[in-house]
């Protein structure tokens, strides 16, 4: 799948509920003093300008992250995610404009520590090639142009045994639902320890409740579901809403979850719909 560019979406509110979502994974395994890997299936660009042609034809940022950068954070949330999130964007931003927005893979390298590894994979070629431009140099990196699912037979399991895997493919087409599915069951035969979070989107509900049930079929003993939907529910023209379903979710993650989500539905102006659902729980 080459037409897809997530240039075009980058900072819209699916993006801020993942990416809070990764800062709360990723702060989690920092804990421990031992090194683990990020790996992300559809990896992008990894930065992007939010100024540039693609997200300004579409300005879906304005309605997610535009409205969240200069927003005071509350005292309760400024050591979490949010607080932690927030504070990359102003690094990236040193002026105080909003002008570069950080895909998955940015955030990741940003919050990683020298020991941690990044694997990433990308199949479009411009993307590639900004992608490797911009991260490439990074020690304990590996960037490959590899379809998303070759990414997980090549390099998993990593090295560390500990770590995130990222899925959030563009669901563009109907069997990549399928394929998310059966990249799991591949992924979960060499890591079964690793936490996953696969992002999905909502644009036809009954759809949706049939991949999160194939993904709740599967080998998992833990799995956690959250999820924000601005809108109301349609018959299928146009988003609505996204989740993450999160395999071996953090213990604390649920819980920080229900913390942000009222504030985030407060800033981006709109009370549409959250959960936080346990969905299999270890026992």
């Amino acid at each position: 799948m080459l037409s897809y560019r997530h240039s075009f979406h980058a900072g819209n509110f699916a993006d801020v509920l993942k990416h809070l979502v990764q800062v709360a994974i990723l702060e989690y395994l920092k804990r421990k003093d031992k090194p683990f890997c990020y790996h992300d299936t559809h990896s992008g660009a990894g930065l992007y300008s939010l100024s540039g042609e693609h997200a300004s034809k579409t300005g879906e940022y304005q309605s997610g992250i535009g409205l969240l950068f200069n927003q005071a954070v509350p005292t309760a949330l400024e050591d979490g995610p949010v607080g932690r999130y927030l504070r990359l964007l102003h690094q990236l931003n040193p002026d105080g404009a909003l002008e570069f927005y950080p895909g998955s893979p940015s955030i990741a390298a940003q919050l990683l520590r020298p020991q941690d590894a990044l694997q990433l994979t990308e199949l479009h070629p411009t993307d590639y090639g900004l992608l490797s431009q911009h991260l490439g140099k990074r020690k304990h990196s590996r960037i490959e142009k590899m379809d998303a699912w070759a990414g997980i037979k090549a390099m998993l399991p990593p090295l560390a045994r500990r770590g995130l895997v990222l899925i959030d493919p563009p669901y563009e087409l109907s069997h990549e639902y399928d394929d998310v599915v059966k990249g799991l069951q591949l992924a979960l035969q060499r890591f079964a320890t690793g936490c996953y979070a696969i992002w999905y989107p909502v644009i036809d509900r009954a759809h949706i409740e049939r991949f999160v049930a194939q993904v709740a079929a599967l080998p998992v003993t833990d799995l956690l579901r959250i999820e924000w939907c601005p809108k109301a529910d349609s018959a299928g023209f146009g988003m609505t809403g996204s989740g993450m379903l999160v395999i071996n979710p953090p213990y604390l993650l649920a819980e920080q979850c229900r913390a942000f989500l009222p504030w985030l539905q407060q800033q981006l102006g709109d009370a549409g719909p959250a959960q936080v659902t346990q969905l299999i729980a270890e026992a």
